[in-house]
């Protein structure tokens, strides 16, 4: 359990999927990509299998879902890419976010503490959601640029989910406010993989938690909370 210490920075870490925003961004990402003809056919098809197997706990590789689809935007320039994500947020996942953890990310800036968003999702998605949220900093997954500015379809580092959260913002944290000059007080995850990064926290939150997260917050003493 994290234990505030004068003269610490103070931390409120916020999921984004399913916490934050009402959904899956990756998913819906591609189903944008595939509307508006950015993805093939047969990536949306391959991204449906890798959901499936996600979905029903069969062996998947978290890198294969993002590799198909920066493989097939990689021939856009990083400018393009990102005009393409805003466009993204405005139209899909703004109006998914939750009303609750928009007043909650405020309610913590009041405070006096530094948000921090940390996610699975592609970092310059999640980067234009905390622009919109007002939340200072970001920890997501990065996909690797060529020198031409390129996206090459690789994962840059790893996928920042699970401990891959823990690791993210540790590292996040450590590089802003030095080793031993940070603190997590609030910690918010909807999900069983989230486990290791709310015990972290002061105050943890498990947000509209699954069954698993749900079983664990009774048993851990943690918040349970309900976000419209």
């Amino acid at each position: 359990m994290a234990q505030e210490a004068q003269g610490q920075v103070r931390l409120a870490v916020f999921d984004y999927d399913g916490t934050i925003m009402d959904g899956q961004s990756g998913q819906l990402f591609a189903v944008y990509l595939l509307r508006h003809g950015l993805i093939s056919t047969r990536t949306a098809l391959r991204l449906g299998w890798w959901g499936a197997r996600y979905k029903i706990h069969l062996p998947y590789r978290q890198d294969e879902a993002r590799e198909l689809i920066f493989r097939d935007i990689g021939r856009l320039d990083h400018d393009h890419v990102m005009r393409i994500m805003g466009d993204f947020y405005a139209e899909v996942l703004e109006p998914r976010t939750r009303a609750d953890a928009v007043r909650e990310v405020a309610a913590c800036r009041e405070m006096g503490l530094t948000c921090v968003l940390v996610s699975a999702t592609f970092f310059e998605m999640a980067r234009v959601a905390a622009q919109n949220l007002g939340i200072e900093r970001v920890a997501a997954t990065r996909m690797e640029l060529d020198e031409q500015g390129h996206f090459t379809g690789a994962v840059a580092g790893e996928v920042v989910a699970g401990e891959g959260k823990v690791r993210a913002v540790t590292a996040l944290a450590n590089e802003a406010f030095g080793e031993g000059a940070w603190t997590i007080e609030r910690a918010y995850g909807d999900h069983f993989t989230d486990e290791s990064l709310l015990e972290l926290a002061a105050e943890p939150v498990a947000v509209d938690p699954g069954t698993t997260l749900a079983r664990i917050a009774r048993r851990r003493g943690w918040k349970i909370a309900s976000w419209s």
